[in-house]
């Protein structure tokens, strides 16, 4: 059967510069650096490269406000909106379409962040390395240091009409916020 594969594999033409493009944006977006380090092997030149590029992006196939709201869309239940903007710089987008992107964030990262916990732990910690071990995980996706407080300590539960409805809450579940006599 190796045979076969090598025998068509022989007989398949090789892909333009365009086409290889083509094939990568057909599978989902790419930024414009990105496309470009999966194409370098096969240009001829680094002319050619940007002329393909270029023609891409006139032709509106290549655009990075749509791979920045693809990679969004992509990470934003992951992660948090610090892992998000890093991710968005490193493909080197302009700063006013990587703060605009991460500006629509920042409004639901308590929820995405309680979200995330509940799937992961769904339940306060009970011992210090536990609050640790909680804090940690979130820290490390990209959420901001007061809304993992609030997330790992259950503040969150307690003003639920403040985040709007989180998944999987109960109302007989919830803490009293009036302290006990």
């Amino acid at each position: 059967m190796s045979e076969l594969s090598d025998v068509a594999a022989r007989k398949r033409p090789s892909l333009s510069l365009k086409g290889r493009a083509l094939r990568f944006l057909a599978r989902r977006e790419h930024s414009r650096l990105e496309l470009s380090r999966k194409l370098a092997a096969h240009a001829e030149s680094a002319e050619q490269l940007d002329r393909v590029l270029d023609e891409l992006e006139s032709a509106g196939l290549l655009s990075e406000q749509r791979f920045a709201e693809s990679l969004v869309h992509r990470k934003a239940d992951r992660f948090g909106t610090a892992l998000i903007r890093h991710e968005l710089r490193s493909h080197r987008l302009d700063a006013e379409l990587v703060e605009a992107q991460v500006a629509e964030l920042a409004s639901s990262e308590t929820a995405r962040a309680h979200a995330l916990w509940q799937r992961r732990f769904g339940r306060p910690p009970e011992t210090p390395q536990e609050r640790a071990r909680q804090t940690r995980f979130l820290v490390a996706r990209g959420f901001r240091s007061d809304v993992v407080r609030r997330v790992v300590s259950g503040a969150e539960q307690r003003s639920d009409s403040e985040f709007g409805h989180l998944p999987d809450s109960d109302p007989d579940d919830l803490p009293d916020s009036a302290p006990d006599d």
